[in-house]
């Protein structure tokens, strides 16, 4: 290449820089812009929690005993009803038998008094006044025969005691018949009796009763702690529960967006297990107090149609919606500056230069927030992230 030709291509090579450098300084730095739309938009506040039934029963034992079988497994779905645990029953079973047979006794008392005592005494009472009226006639023939001289002293006072000792029997055969009838003491006695055989009867058959733990409700088995073999102890938990029912989702919000809540609002929600298969939910209870180690208030929202994978404790993704624009003007989140600021603003390209302008907010949504005042559609406005670009210089837009 000739020295004619090398300082040719770079005087070319000057003045098209020349160029591009007057270019830019009679049109503006070009600069990436979006732009402000019409759109709908939807607010949402983004929250982790865990999956809870309203309820969690603790299944344990009442009896020290040990657990001679346990026919369910963790996790697994029973029926209200269903053996959880069966404990050894060997003694329980031998107290009953011992109850029942002494309720046959006392059931065989009460039979015996009816059928045998009490017709006996009815009849040694029959014997017993036939006997006084014997001996009251007799007593009687014995003082007429004394008043005419016919019989001496000794033989009145013979018929006089004959007499006594039969009514003292026949007294004595009456209060017999008497506490033998359903009304007397003896049959009382035995009446109370046979009460305290049922009631011990009963007794054993609740001890008994024990030694078999069903489920209370139908529902699903979140945890199991005792296996057979174990000697277990009234008042600690073998088993928990998770009741069939209303299934809900407990998270903490961060505080600040306590205002944006209300019950009644939707949400979708989605498992950090299954994040591609989305399901609906409903607030139903905002907390009162705020946890202020936290900064955070518990809500709780109600699933009408859990999926069948979801499980208790299981992690999920709550998206809930608190607010919807169906027309507004907004733009990207990263177009407007100091946006968590008392004077949120934004850059944009007016004519051939970049100008500050305030804007006032509203909505956020996912990635682009409503601007109320400050901008119309159609206005290009340079993001945040390009901080090189100052207010009042020549710039030209590039969408």
């Amino acid at each position: 290449m000739s020295a004619r030709l090398k300082w040719s291509l770079i005087g070319v090579a000057a003045l098209a820089a020349a160029l591009f450098a007057a270019r830019n300084l009679i049109l503006g730095k070009p600069v990436p812009t979006v732009e402000a739309v019409r759109a709908a938009l939807v607010q949402t506040v983004v929250a982790s929690g865990r999956i809870i039934t309203p309820q969690r029963v603790s299944i344990g034992a009442t009896i020290t005993e040990r657990v001679a079988r346990i026919p369910v497994e963790e996790g697994q779905t029973v029926k209200k009803g269903e053996v959880l645990i069966a404990l050894d029953d060997t003694n329980e079973r031998a107290a009953l038998a011992q109850a029942q047979a002494a309720l046959g006794q006392a059931q065989t008392r009460i039979r015996q008094l009816r059928e045998v005592a009490l017709p006996a005494a009815e009849q040694g009472l029959a014997q017993a006044r036939a006997n006084a009226v014997q001996a009251r006639q007799n007593y009687e023939r014995t003082t007429a025969l004394r008043e005419k001289g016919f019989v001496g002293q000794a033989q009145l006072d013979d018929a006089k005691r004959a007499l006594d000792v039969a009514e003292s029997q026949l007294r004595a055969a009456e209060l017999q018949v008497q506490t033998n009838r359903p009304d007397g003491s003896d049959f009382a006695l035995a009446r109370a009796a046979l009460e305290q055989a049922r009631a011990n009867v009963e007794a054993a058959q609740a001890k008994l009763a024990q030694t078999v733990i069903i489920a209370p409700a139908d529902g699903v088995l979140i945890s199991r702690n005792v296996e057979p073999g174990n000697v277990v102890q009234p008042g600690k938990e073998l088993m928990a529960l998770a009741p069939a029912g209303e299934t809900q989702i407990v998270v903490q919000i961060d505080e600040k967006n306590l205002g944006l809540l209300a019950v009644g609002q939707k949400a979708i929600a989605s498992a950090d297990a299954y994040p591609a298969q989305r399901f609906a939910a409903e607030v139903v209870y905002i907390n009162p107090g705020v946890d202020p180690l936290r900064g955070a208030v518990e809500v709780k929202f109600r699933v009408p149609e859990p999926p069948a994978f979801l499980r208790q404790d299981m992690t999920v993704s709550v998206d809930t919606e608190v607010a919807r624009r169906s027309d507004t003007i907004v733009v990207p989140s990263d177009a407007v500056r100091d946006a968590s600021g008392a004077h949120p603003w934004v850059l944009a390209v007016r004519g051939l230069r970049a100008a500050r302008l305030p804007v006032k907010l509203g909505l956020r949504g996912d990635g682009r927030v409503e601007v109320l005042e400050g901008v119309e559609p159609g206005d290009n406005l340079i993001p945040a992230s390009n901080a090189l670009v100052k207010p009042g210089q020549r710039v030209r837009a590039v969408k």
